[in-house]
């Protein structure tokens, strides 16, 4: 059995609001009875991909067992880079694969610099098409990036997508893959891309409203409803036996 915690769209800015949203939320995991085997972070960390938001970032996970996590459009590389992973300055994807109690999770980045929408790059879906073709028999693979390449249904979202997605689609059906993990909606979802599961973790920081949600009373941000009083939440998964299943907890 594998027990992954899900968590996504953190935006810390170096202000008190979503520091302490995030922080709450990765004491509510740290509480569990039973630790997570891993925790995913699917993107959108800090709020502006300023070196200082990354040191706040670091801060929030050290000590927290493993953490891995990818870009979002929100993001920088580069700072993400230097200040996260360790390493030097750089301006291409950050992908990066882990083996971790029996499976292997590939951590992509579909951000575009400097723009909202999302797409794998070429030299993403080699890497992944290479890191995939490296899983050892019978160990479940999971893929992550932050855009989901499916419309959501949410005119905010959908503009703002994962595109190019058959390319994606094409090098999924070429492996064994267990499970998609996304963020970016900011409210929690669950449904299939390219006969797989595809689960996406809710906001942390805020929680978009869905249209039929909407009444008038919610502040606007980025173009759409945003309820910025709702508690936060997160996801977990458990993959047991060739089956996942998700759940998802507002944290009080």
């Amino acid at each position: 059995m594998i027990f992954i915690a899900h968590i996504s769209d953190l935006h810390l800015d170096g202000g008190e609001r979503s520091a302490a949203r995030a922080e709450r939320v990765l004491a509510a995991i740290d509480a569990f009875t039973t630790p997570p085997d891993v925790v995913l972070a699917t993107g959108d960390l800090a709020e502006h991909g300023a070196p200082a938001e990354y040191e706040q970032v670091k801060a929030l996970f050290d000590g927290r067992g493993t953490v891995l996590h990818c870009p979002g459009n929100h993001d920088e590389r580069s700072a993400y880079r230097q200040v996260l992973l360790g390493e030097g300055p750089g301006e291409g994807p950050i992908n990066r694969v882990h083996r971790i109690h029996g499976a292997t999770f590939l951590m992509c980045d579909s951000s575009i610099p400097g723009r909202g929408a999302g797409f794998l790059g070429d030299e993403t879906i080699d890497w992944l098409d290479t890191a995939l073709g490296g899983v050892p028999g019978g160990e479940p693979a999971f893929v992550c990036f932050h855009h989901p390449p499916v419309t959501m249904h949410n005119p905010v979202v959908d503009v703002l997508r994962q595109t190019g997605e058959e390319r994606l689609e094409a090098v999924l059906a070429r492996h064994a893959v267990a499970a998609l993990f996304c963020g970016h909606t900011h409210t929690a979802a669950a449904t299939t891309f390219a006969g797989l599961p595809l689960h996406i973790a809710p906001g942390v920081v805020s929680t978009l409203l869905m249209p039929w949600e909407e009444n008038g009373t919610r502040e606007w941000a980025d173009g759409g409803p945003v309820d910025l009083d709702g508690p936060p939440s997160l996801a977990f998964h458990v993959y047991d036996e060739g089956r996942l299943i998700t759940h998802y907890r507002v944290v009080s």
